[in-house]
């Protein structure tokens, strides 16, 4: 059995938390890309990293879907810093993620808005277009660690 997740942030291919690594460092069949997607809401700066904040009416975020093995999540809840019915920045919630082939139920990590702290807001819908334009100089300072 497999289940579907949407990244947008640190755990897209090529980042510091690549999905793919993850796995094959913890020694799980590595997870298979869905391809390109998107969930409605929209982004946030934390500096180093991204938060979402799920909104029926934004723009919609853009990620990567994947099919991964659920041995994968309690690594993911790691990162993410989530634990199941305590108060955490990051949230695994349940989503539909629009896709080329169409809607695919997946689950996701969004942010709890009363974590958002002085993040400031994303112009964009792609974190890693938006962190590298950023980082070029082009953007506004990105937003406080709320840790």
């Amino acid at each position: 059995m497999s289940i579907y997740v949407f990244v947008y942030g640190t755990l897209r291919r090529g980042e510091c938390n690549d999905l793919a690594r993850v796995a094959a460092q913890a020694g799980l069949p590595p997870p298979r890309p869905a391809g390109p997607a998107r969930v409605p809401g929209t982004l946030v700066d934390f500096g180093d990293w991204p938060g979402l904040l799920p909104a029926a009416g934004g723009h919609g975020v853009r990620g990567e879907l994947y099919e991964v093995d659920p041995a994968l999540l309690p690594l993911m809840d790691e990162i993410e810093e989530y634990t199941p019915g305590t108060p955490s920045c990051f949230v695994r919630r349940e989503t539909v993620a629009q896709t080329a082939a169409g809607p695919v139920a997946c689950l996701y990590y969004p942010i709890d808005p009363d974590f958002r702290a002085h993040a400031c807001g994303i112009d964009g819908d792609d974190w890693i277009a938006y962190r590298l334009r950023r980082d070029a100089g082009h953007c506004a300072s990105p937003g406080k660690d709320p840790a």
